[in-house]
Protein backbone atom coordinates (compact mmCIF):
# COMPACT_ATOMS: atom_id res chain seq x y z
CA UNK A 1 0.00 0.00 0.00
CA UNK A 2 1.56 3.27 -1.18
CA UNK A 3 0.25 6.83 -1.11
CA UNK A 4 0.49 9.80 -3.44
CA UNK A 5 -0.61 13.41 -3.73
CA UNK A 6 -4.10 14.55 -4.74
CA UNK A 7 -2.58 17.36 -6.79
CA UNK A 8 -0.01 15.58 -8.93
CA UNK A 9 -0.47 11.83 -8.74
CA UNK A 10 3.23 11.82 -7.88
CA UNK A 11 5.26 11.89 -4.65
CA UNK A 12 4.67 8.15 -4.11
CA UNK A 13 5.50 7.27 -0.50
CA UNK A 14 5.01 4.42 1.95
CA UNK A 15 2.39 4.57 4.69
CA UNK A 16 5.00 5.51 7.28
CA UNK A 17 6.31 8.32 5.06
CA UNK A 18 2.77 9.62 4.50
CA UNK A 19 2.23 9.74 8.27
CA UNK A 20 5.56 11.44 8.87
CA UNK A 21 5.18 14.05 6.14
CA UNK A 22 1.53 14.88 6.81
CA UNK A 23 1.20 17.09 3.72
CA UNK A 24 2.58 16.32 0.24
CA UNK A 25 5.37 18.63 -1.01
CA UNK A 26 3.11 20.06 -3.73
CA UNK A 27 0.49 21.11 -1.16
CA UNK A 28 -1.80 18.17 -1.87
CA UNK A 29 -3.00 15.51 0.55
CA UNK A 30 -1.76 11.96 0.64
CA UNK A 31 -4.30 9.30 -0.37
CA UNK A 32 -3.97 5.54 -0.94
CA UNK A 33 -3.02 4.71 -4.51
CA UNK A 34 -5.79 2.12 -4.41
CA UNK A 35 -8.52 1.47 -1.88
CA UNK A 36 -8.13 -2.02 -0.39
CA UNK A 37 -10.59 -4.63 -1.62
CA UNK A 38 -14.01 -4.11 -0.05
CA UNK A 39 -15.25 -6.46 2.65
CA UNK A 40 -18.11 -8.77 1.74
CA UNK A 41 -20.74 -10.42 3.94
CA UNK A 42 -18.54 -13.50 4.22
CA UNK A 43 -15.42 -11.69 5.47
CA UNK A 44 -17.01 -8.67 7.17
CA UNK A 45 -14.82 -7.69 10.17
CA UNK A 46 -16.03 -8.31 13.71
CA UNK A 47 -14.69 -8.44 17.24
CA UNK A 48 -13.78 -5.90 19.90
CA UNK A 49 -12.99 -2.30 19.08
CA UNK A 50 -9.31 -3.13 19.36
CA UNK A 51 -9.66 -6.09 17.00
CA UNK A 52 -11.50 -3.95 14.45
CA UNK A 53 -8.81 -1.26 14.70
CA UNK A 54 -6.10 -3.85 14.10
CA UNK A 55 -7.93 -5.26 11.07
CA UNK A 56 -8.57 -1.88 9.42
CA UNK A 57 -5.14 -0.43 10.24
CA UNK A 58 -3.57 -3.51 8.64
CA UNK A 59 -5.39 -2.77 5.39
CA UNK A 60 -3.72 0.64 5.02
CA UNK A 61 -0.35 0.43 6.82
CA UNK A 62 1.54 -1.70 4.36
CA UNK A 63 5.03 -1.18 5.77
CA UNK A 64 4.01 -1.66 9.43
CA UNK A 65 4.50 -5.14 10.84
CA UNK A 66 1.67 -7.03 12.55
CA UNK A 67 3.32 -6.59 15.95
CA UNK A 68 3.82 -2.86 15.38
CA UNK A 69 0.13 -2.37 14.56
CA UNK A 70 -0.86 -4.40 17.61
CA UNK A 71 1.36 -2.20 19.80
CA UNK A 72 -0.25 0.97 18.39
CA UNK A 73 -3.76 -0.36 19.03
CA UNK A 74 -3.01 -1.53 22.57
CA UNK A 75 -1.40 1.78 23.49
CA UNK A 76 -4.24 3.87 22.02
CA UNK A 77 -7.42 2.07 23.08
CA UNK A 78 -7.53 0.93 26.69
CA UNK A 79 -9.33 1.81 29.92
CA UNK A 80 -6.52 4.15 30.95
CA UNK A 81 -7.20 6.44 28.00
CA UNK A 82 -10.94 5.85 27.45
CA UNK A 83 -13.49 5.71 30.26
CA UNK A 84 -15.83 3.26 28.49
CA UNK A 85 -14.93 -0.33 27.53
CA UNK A 86 -16.64 0.07 24.14
CA UNK A 87 -14.43 3.14 23.42
CA UNK A 88 -17.29 4.66 21.36
CA UNK A 89 -20.59 3.59 23.00
CA UNK A 90 -23.86 3.68 21.06
CA UNK A 91 -26.90 5.19 22.80
CA UNK A 92 -30.48 4.68 21.59
CA UNK A 93 -32.36 7.98 21.22
CA UNK A 94 -35.51 6.73 19.42
CA UNK A 95 -36.56 3.56 17.60
CA UNK A 96 -34.74 4.82 14.52
CA UNK A 97 -32.07 7.19 15.81
CA UNK A 98 -28.91 6.39 17.77
CA UNK A 99 -26.18 8.59 19.20
CA UNK A 100 -22.55 7.49 18.82
CA UNK A 101 -20.64 8.98 21.75
CA UNK A 102 -17.15 9.74 20.49
CA UNK A 103 -16.06 11.74 23.52
CA UNK A 104 -14.99 9.21 26.16
CA UNK A 105 -11.28 9.92 25.71
CA UNK A 106 -8.96 12.08 27.84
CA UNK A 107 -10.14 15.45 26.45
CA UNK A 108 -13.87 14.67 25.98
CA UNK A 109 -13.81 15.19 22.20
CA UNK A 110 -13.98 12.90 19.18
CA UNK A 111 -10.48 13.91 18.15
CA UNK A 112 -9.15 11.65 20.94
CA UNK A 113 -10.07 8.58 18.88
CA UNK A 114 -7.42 9.45 16.32
CA UNK A 115 -5.01 11.43 18.45
CA UNK A 116 -4.43 8.66 20.94
CA UNK A 117 -3.25 6.51 18.02
CA UNK A 118 -1.32 9.07 15.96
CA UNK A 119 1.65 9.57 18.34
CA UNK A 120 2.28 5.82 18.29
CA UNK A 121 1.89 5.71 14.51
CA UNK A 122 4.39 8.55 14.21
CA UNK A 123 6.87 6.96 16.60
CA UNK A 124 6.72 3.71 14.67
CA UNK A 125 7.07 5.56 11.36
CA UNK A 126 10.02 7.55 12.68
CA UNK A 127 11.83 4.34 13.58
CA UNK A 128 11.71 3.43 9.89
CA UNK A 129 13.29 6.75 8.93
CA UNK A 130 17.05 7.18 8.74
CA UNK A 131 17.34 10.95 9.29
CA UNK A 132 16.95 10.95 13.11
CA UNK A 133 15.47 14.45 13.06
CA UNK A 134 13.22 15.69 15.84
CA UNK A 135 9.60 15.61 14.66
CA UNK A 136 7.69 18.87 15.03
CA UNK A 137 3.93 18.45 15.07
CA UNK A 138 2.44 21.64 13.66
CA UNK A 139 -1.33 21.96 14.16
CA UNK A 140 -4.08 24.51 13.66
CA UNK A 141 -7.21 23.94 15.70
CA UNK A 142 -10.76 25.24 15.79
CA UNK A 143 -11.07 23.90 19.32
CA UNK A 144 -10.89 20.16 19.90
CA UNK A 145 -7.93 18.98 17.82
CA UNK A 146 -5.53 21.18 19.78
CA UNK A 147 -6.15 19.74 23.22
CA UNK A 148 -6.41 16.19 21.95
CA UNK A 149 -3.10 16.55 20.10
CA UNK A 150 -1.39 18.17 23.08
CA UNK A 151 -2.57 15.40 25.38
CA UNK A 152 -1.58 12.69 22.94
CA UNK A 153 1.93 14.04 22.24
CA UNK A 154 2.96 15.51 25.57
CA UNK A 155 6.38 14.33 26.74
CA UNK A 156 6.70 11.87 23.83
CA UNK A 157 10.47 11.53 23.20
CA UNK A 158 11.74 12.93 19.93
CA UNK A 159 8.60 14.98 19.26
CA UNK A 160 7.74 18.66 19.82
CA UNK A 161 4.21 19.93 19.27
CA UNK A 162 3.07 23.48 18.46
CA UNK A 163 -0.68 24.19 18.47
CA UNK A 164 -2.14 27.41 17.03
CA UNK A 165 -5.73 28.43 17.75
CA UNK A 166 -7.86 31.49 16.81
CA UNK A 167 -7.76 33.80 19.83
CA UNK A 168 -11.53 34.37 19.92
CA UNK A 169 -12.67 31.35 17.94
CA UNK A 170 -12.81 28.67 20.65
CA UNK A 171 -14.90 28.20 23.77
CA UNK A 172 -13.57 29.22 27.18
CA UNK A 173 -13.34 25.56 28.17
CA UNK A 174 -11.43 24.68 24.99
CA UNK A 175 -9.04 27.57 25.53
CA UNK A 176 -8.39 26.58 29.14
CA UNK A 177 -7.82 22.98 28.14
CA UNK A 178 -5.05 24.11 25.81
CA UNK A 179 -3.47 26.94 27.79
CA UNK A 180 -3.20 24.84 30.96
CA UNK A 181 -1.57 21.94 29.12
CA UNK A 182 1.45 20.49 30.85
CA UNK A 183 4.40 18.90 29.09
CA UNK A 184 8.02 19.77 28.40
CA UNK A 185 7.56 19.53 24.63
CA UNK A 186 4.29 21.44 24.12
CA UNK A 187 3.71 24.98 22.81
CA UNK A 188 0.32 26.69 22.57
CA UNK A 189 -0.07 29.96 20.64
CA UNK A 190 -3.17 32.09 20.12
CA UNK A 191 -3.59 33.74 16.70
CA UNK A 192 -5.37 37.06 16.09
CA UNK A 193 -7.83 35.95 13.43
CA UNK A 194 -10.23 33.14 12.66
CA UNK A 195 -9.60 29.44 12.11
CA UNK A 196 -9.13 29.81 8.36
CA UNK A 197 -6.39 32.41 9.00
CA UNK A 198 -4.76 29.98 11.41
CA UNK A 199 -5.07 26.92 9.18
CA UNK A 200 -3.80 28.88 6.15
CA UNK A 201 -0.77 29.96 8.17
CA UNK A 202 0.05 26.35 9.04
CA UNK A 203 -0.38 25.20 5.43
CA UNK A 204 1.89 27.98 4.20
CA UNK A 205 4.62 26.88 6.59
CA UNK A 206 4.36 23.29 5.35
CA UNK A 207 4.52 24.34 1.70
CA UNK A 208 7.37 26.88 2.10
CA UNK A 209 10.60 25.23 0.87
CA UNK A 210 12.86 27.81 2.52
CA UNK A 211 11.32 27.34 5.97
CA UNK A 212 11.41 23.56 5.65
CA UNK A 213 15.04 23.63 4.48
CA UNK A 214 16.11 25.86 7.38
CA UNK A 215 14.33 23.68 9.93
CA UNK A 216 15.78 20.50 8.46
CA UNK A 217 19.26 21.97 8.63
CA UNK A 218 18.61 22.70 12.29
CA UNK A 219 17.57 19.08 12.89
CA UNK A 220 13.76 19.30 12.70
CA UNK A 221 11.17 17.59 10.53
CA UNK A 222 7.64 18.99 10.22
CA UNK A 223 4.56 16.80 10.50
CA UNK A 224 0.91 17.40 11.24
CA UNK A 225 -1.75 16.23 13.69
CA UNK A 226 -4.58 17.80 11.71
CA UNK A 227 -6.86 15.58 9.66
CA UNK A 228 -4.78 16.50 6.60
CA UNK A 229 -2.50 13.75 7.97
CA UNK A 230 -3.59 10.30 6.83
CA UNK A 231 -2.60 8.97 10.25
CA UNK A 232 -5.35 11.16 11.74
CA UNK A 233 -7.99 10.05 9.29
CA UNK A 234 -7.36 6.30 9.34
CA UNK A 235 -8.34 5.66 13.00
CA UNK A 236 -11.69 7.36 12.45
CA UNK A 237 -12.75 4.72 9.93
CA UNK A 238 -12.87 2.16 12.74
CA UNK A 239 -15.86 3.52 14.65
CA UNK A 240 -18.08 3.38 11.60
CA UNK A 241 -17.50 -0.38 11.49
CA UNK A 242 -17.83 -0.80 15.26
CA UNK A 243 -21.17 1.03 15.13
CA UNK A 244 -22.50 -1.21 12.39
CA UNK A 245 -21.39 -4.26 14.32
CA UNK A 246 -23.19 -3.01 17.44
CA UNK A 247 -26.41 -2.47 15.49
CA UNK A 248 -26.10 -6.03 14.18
CA UNK A 249 -25.59 -7.41 17.69
CA UNK A 250 -28.70 -5.59 18.94
CA UNK A 251 -30.77 -7.12 16.16
CA UNK A 252 -31.48 -3.71 14.67
CA UNK A 253 -29.95 -4.71 11.34
CA UNK A 254 -29.41 -7.78 9.26
CA UNK A 255 -25.97 -8.10 7.71
CA UNK A 256 -25.88 -6.14 4.47
CA UNK A 257 -28.70 -3.74 5.37
CA UNK A 258 -27.65 -0.08 4.99
CA UNK A 259 -27.51 2.58 7.69
CA UNK A 260 -27.41 6.39 7.67
CA UNK A 261 -24.72 8.41 9.43
CA UNK A 262 -25.21 12.06 10.38
CA UNK A 263 -21.92 13.88 10.88
CA UNK A 264 -21.51 17.42 12.26
CA UNK A 265 -18.41 18.58 10.41
CA UNK A 266 -16.40 21.63 9.44
CA UNK A 267 -13.10 20.38 8.03
CA UNK A 268 -14.76 17.30 6.48
CA UNK A 269 -12.41 14.76 8.07
CA UNK A 270 -14.95 12.98 10.28
CA UNK A 271 -17.42 12.40 7.47
CA UNK A 272 -14.66 11.52 5.00
CA UNK A 273 -13.71 8.62 7.28
CA UNK A 274 -17.28 7.41 6.77
CA UNK A 275 -16.79 7.59 3.03
CA UNK A 276 -13.66 5.44 3.22
CA UNK A 277 -15.62 2.98 5.38
CA UNK A 278 -18.20 2.92 2.58
CA UNK A 279 -15.47 2.22 0.01
CA UNK A 280 -14.35 -0.66 2.23
CA UNK A 281 -17.79 -2.22 1.94
CA UNK A 282 -19.69 -0.79 4.90
CA UNK A 283 -23.39 -0.72 3.91
CA UNK A 284 -24.18 3.01 3.96
CA UNK A 285 -27.40 4.50 2.64
CA UNK A 286 -26.63 8.18 3.27
CA UNK A 287 -23.80 10.23 4.72
CA UNK A 288 -25.61 13.32 6.00
CA UNK A 289 -23.32 16.32 6.31
CA UNK A 290 -24.53 18.62 9.09
CA UNK A 291 -23.24 22.20 8.89
CA UNK A 292 -23.77 25.22 11.14
CA UNK A 293 -24.49 28.77 9.97
CA UNK A 294 -21.12 28.74 8.20
CA UNK A 295 -22.81 26.52 5.65
CA UNK A 296 -20.18 26.43 2.92
CA UNK A 297 -20.35 22.62 2.85
CA UNK A 298 -24.12 22.33 2.58
CA UNK A 299 -24.14 24.92 -0.19
CA UNK A 300 -21.46 22.95 -2.01
CA UNK A 301 -23.14 19.56 -1.70
CA UNK A 302 -26.41 21.01 -2.94
CA UNK A 303 -25.01 23.13 -5.80
CA UNK A 304 -21.52 21.91 -6.71
CA UNK A 305 -20.14 25.40 -6.08
CA UNK A 306 -17.61 25.83 -3.30
CA UNK A 307 -17.51 29.51 -2.37
CA UNK A 308 -15.53 30.75 0.63
CA UNK A 309 -16.23 34.40 -0.22
CA UNK A 310 -18.49 34.96 2.77
CA UNK A 311 -18.35 36.12 6.36
CA UNK A 312 -17.04 33.58 8.85
CA UNK A 313 -19.36 33.67 11.85
CA UNK A 314 -18.48 32.74 15.42
CA UNK A 315 -21.25 30.26 16.12
CA UNK A 316 -22.39 28.22 19.12
CA UNK A 317 -20.68 25.22 17.50
CA UNK A 318 -17.19 26.73 17.12
CA UNK A 319 -15.35 23.58 16.08
CA UNK A 320 -17.29 23.81 12.81
CA UNK A 321 -16.57 27.49 12.15
CA UNK A 322 -14.56 26.82 9.01
CA UNK A 323 -14.79 28.09 5.43
CA UNK A 324 -11.98 26.03 3.88
CA UNK A 325 -12.71 22.34 4.44
CA UNK A 326 -9.37 20.73 3.71
CA UNK A 327 -10.43 17.10 3.55
CA UNK A 328 -12.98 17.76 0.84
CA UNK A 329 -10.01 17.62 -1.54
CA UNK A 330 -9.57 13.92 -0.79
CA UNK A 331 -13.23 13.19 -1.49
CA UNK A 332 -13.09 15.00 -4.83
CA UNK A 333 -9.97 13.05 -5.76
CA UNK A 334 -11.85 9.81 -5.14
CA UNK A 335 -15.00 10.98 -6.96
CA UNK A 336 -12.98 11.96 -10.04
CA UNK A 337 -11.26 8.54 -10.13
CA UNK A 338 -7.98 10.08 -8.97
CA UNK A 339 -7.71 12.97 -11.42
CA UNK A 340 -4.97 15.29 -10.07
CA UNK A 341 -5.37 17.80 -12.90
CA UNK A 342 -8.97 18.58 -11.97
CA UNK A 343 -8.11 18.70 -8.27
CA UNK A 344 -5.20 21.09 -8.84
CA UNK A 345 -7.35 23.30 -11.04
CA UNK A 346 -10.13 23.53 -8.46
CA UNK A 347 -7.77 24.12 -5.52
CA UNK A 348 -5.83 26.78 -7.44
CA UNK A 349 -9.08 28.51 -8.33
CA UNK A 350 -10.14 28.42 -4.68
CA UNK A 351 -6.85 30.03 -3.63
CA UNK A 352 -6.88 32.64 -6.38
CA UNK A 353 -10.58 33.48 -6.75
CA UNK A 354 -12.18 32.15 -3.59
CA UNK A 355 -14.45 29.63 -5.26
CA UNK A 356 -14.67 26.73 -7.72
CA UNK A 357 -17.41 24.75 -9.45
CA UNK A 358 -17.19 21.03 -10.02
CA UNK A 359 -18.47 19.34 -13.17
CA UNK A 360 -21.95 17.82 -13.42
CA UNK A 361 -20.78 14.20 -13.35
CA UNK A 362 -18.76 14.69 -10.16
CA UNK A 363 -21.68 16.50 -8.51
CA UNK A 364 -24.01 13.64 -9.43
CA UNK A 365 -21.66 11.10 -7.87
CA UNK A 366 -21.37 13.27 -4.76
CA UNK A 367 -25.13 13.56 -4.31
CA UNK A 368 -25.73 9.83 -4.74
CA UNK A 369 -24.33 9.28 -1.24
CA UNK A 370 -24.13 12.67 0.48
CA UNK A 371 -27.00 14.88 1.66
CA UNK A 372 -26.58 18.13 3.54
CA UNK A 373 -28.30 20.98 5.35
CA UNK A 374 -27.42 23.34 8.17
CA UNK A 375 -28.72 24.62 11.51
CA UNK A 376 -28.34 28.18 12.74
CA UNK A 377 -27.70 29.08 16.38
CA UNK A 378 -31.37 29.46 17.33
CA UNK A 379 -32.14 26.04 15.86
CA UNK A 380 -29.14 24.59 17.68
CA UNK A 381 -30.33 25.88 21.07
CA UNK A 382 -33.86 24.69 20.40
CA UNK A 383 -32.57 21.22 19.51
CA UNK A 384 -30.47 20.94 22.70
CA UNK A 385 -33.59 21.83 24.72
CA UNK A 386 -35.95 19.58 22.75
CA UNK A 387 -33.65 16.56 22.92
CA UNK A 388 -33.23 16.90 26.68
CA UNK A 389 -36.93 17.53 27.25
CA UNK A 390 -38.12 14.58 25.19
CA UNK A 391 -35.49 11.98 26.00
CA UNK A 392 -33.57 13.23 29.02
CA UNK A 393 -30.40 13.10 26.92
CA UNK A 394 -28.00 16.05 27.02
CA UNK A 395 -26.11 16.97 23.85
CA UNK A 396 -23.52 19.59 23.01
CA UNK A 397 -24.19 22.21 20.28
CA UNK A 398 -22.32 20.29 17.56
CA UNK A 399 -24.33 17.14 18.16
CA UNK A 400 -27.47 19.30 18.24
CA UNK A 401 -26.61 20.56 14.77
CA UNK A 402 -26.53 16.95 13.63
CA UNK A 403 -29.90 16.10 15.20
CA UNK A 404 -31.51 19.22 13.74
CA UNK A 405 -30.23 18.48 10.24
CA UNK A 406 -31.44 14.89 10.58
CA UNK A 407 -34.93 16.19 11.42
CA UNK A 408 -34.84 18.26 8.22
CA UNK A 409 -33.74 15.25 6.21
CA UNK A 410 -36.48 13.00 7.60
CA UNK A 411 -39.10 15.70 7.01
CA UNK A 412 -38.35 15.56 3.30
CA UNK A 413 -37.90 11.83 2.64
CA UNK A 414 -39.46 8.59 3.79
CA UNK A 415 -36.29 6.94 5.04
CA UNK A 416 -36.69 4.24 7.70
CA UNK A 417 -33.10 3.09 7.78
CA UNK A 418 -31.46 3.10 11.21
CA UNK A 419 -29.62 6.39 11.59
CA UNK A 420 -26.59 7.19 13.73
CA UNK A 421 -25.74 10.75 14.77
CA UNK A 422 -22.06 11.17 15.60
CA UNK A 423 -21.75 13.02 18.92
CA UNK A 424 -18.45 14.85 18.75
CA UNK A 425 -18.03 16.36 22.22
CA UNK A 426 -19.25 16.26 25.78
CA UNK A 427 -21.91 18.92 26.46
CA UNK A 428 -19.68 20.15 29.30
CA UNK A 429 -17.18 21.50 26.77
CA UNK A 430 -19.77 24.09 25.70
CA UNK A 431 -21.55 24.89 28.93
CA UNK A 432 -22.55 28.47 28.05
CA UNK A 433 -24.79 27.58 25.13
CA UNK A 434 -25.91 24.27 26.62
CA UNK A 435 -27.14 25.80 29.89
CA UNK A 436 -28.82 28.63 27.99
CA UNK A 437 -30.74 26.05 25.98
CA UNK A 438 -31.73 23.98 29.01
CA UNK A 439 -32.72 26.86 31.30
CA UNK A 440 -34.26 28.89 28.48
CA UNK A 441 -32.87 32.25 29.54
CA UNK A 442 -29.68 34.25 30.08
CA UNK A 443 -29.96 33.85 33.85
CA UNK A 444 -26.37 32.62 34.08
CA UNK A 445 -24.78 34.81 31.40
CA UNK A 446 -22.45 36.48 33.91
CA UNK A 447 -20.99 33.15 35.02
CA UNK A 448 -17.77 31.75 33.63
CA UNK A 449 -17.85 28.45 31.77
CA UNK A 450 -16.10 26.81 34.69
CA UNK A 451 -18.86 27.97 37.02
CA UNK A 452 -21.44 26.80 34.52
CA UNK A 453 -20.10 23.23 34.68
CA UNK A 454 -21.42 22.93 38.24
CA UNK A 455 -24.69 24.66 37.35
CA UNK A 456 -25.29 22.41 34.34
CA UNK A 457 -24.62 19.31 36.41
CA UNK A 458 -27.10 20.52 39.02
CA UNK A 459 -29.75 21.33 36.42
CA UNK A 460 -29.47 18.08 34.44
CA UNK A 461 -27.80 15.46 36.59
CA UNK A 462 -25.52 14.48 33.69
CA UNK A 463 -22.08 13.42 34.99
CA UNK A 464 -19.13 15.74 34.38
CA UNK A 465 -16.04 14.19 32.72
CA UNK A 466 -13.18 14.10 35.20
CA UNK A 467 -10.75 15.96 32.95
CA UNK A 468 -13.14 18.94 32.74
CA UNK A 469 -13.98 18.94 36.44
CA UNK A 470 -10.27 19.36 37.21
CA UNK A 471 -9.74 22.41 34.95
CA UNK A 472 -10.54 24.95 37.65
CA UNK A 473 -7.48 23.92 39.64
CA UNK A 474 -4.97 24.14 36.80
CA UNK A 475 -2.74 27.21 36.20
CA UNK A 476 -2.51 28.89 32.78
CA UNK A 477 0.91 28.03 31.32
CA UNK A 478 0.69 29.42 27.76
CA UNK A 479 -0.10 33.10 27.10
CA UNK A 480 1.52 33.99 23.75
CA UNK A 481 -0.64 35.72 21.10
CA UNK A 482 0.60 36.57 17.58
CA UNK A 483 -0.69 37.78 14.20
CA UNK A 484 -1.14 35.23 11.38
CA UNK A 485 1.81 36.63 9.39
CA UNK A 486 4.07 36.14 12.39
CA UNK A 487 3.55 32.37 12.52
CA UNK A 488 6.62 31.34 10.44
CA UNK A 489 9.03 33.56 12.36
CA UNK A 490 7.53 32.54 15.70
CA UNK A 491 7.93 28.84 14.90
CA UNK A 492 11.51 29.19 13.68
CA UNK A 493 12.48 31.31 16.66
CA UNK A 494 10.84 28.94 19.11
CA UNK A 495 12.61 25.89 17.69
CA UNK A 496 15.99 27.16 16.61
CA UNK A 497 16.77 29.53 19.48
CA UNK A 498 15.85 27.19 22.31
Amino acid sequence: MHYYSTRSGRNHVTASEAVLKGLAPDGGLFVPEETPQAYTETDFPSGSYQELAYEIFSRFLGDFSSSQIQQVVRAAYNLETFDHPAVTPLVRLTDQVYILELWHGPTSAFKDIALQALPHLLNTAAQKSDDNKEIVILTATSGDTGKSALEGFRDVPGITIAVYFPEKGVSEIQKLQMTTQEGSNVHVIAVRGNFDDTQTGVKQIFSNPAINRELEEAGFRLSSANSINWGRLLPQIVYYFSTYQELLSRGRLKKGEPVNFVVPTGNFGNILAGYYAYLLGLPVNRLICAANRNNVLSDFINSGIYDKRRTLYNSLSPSMDILVSSNLERLLFELTDHDPERISSWMNQLNESGYYKIDRETLSRLQQLFWSDYADDDETLATVAKTHRESGYLVDPHTAVGINVLDKYLAGVNDRHPTVVLSTASPYKFTGSTIKAIVGSNRYKQCSELELIKILERETGAPVPENLAELEQKPVLHRQTINPDEMPDQLQSMLISR
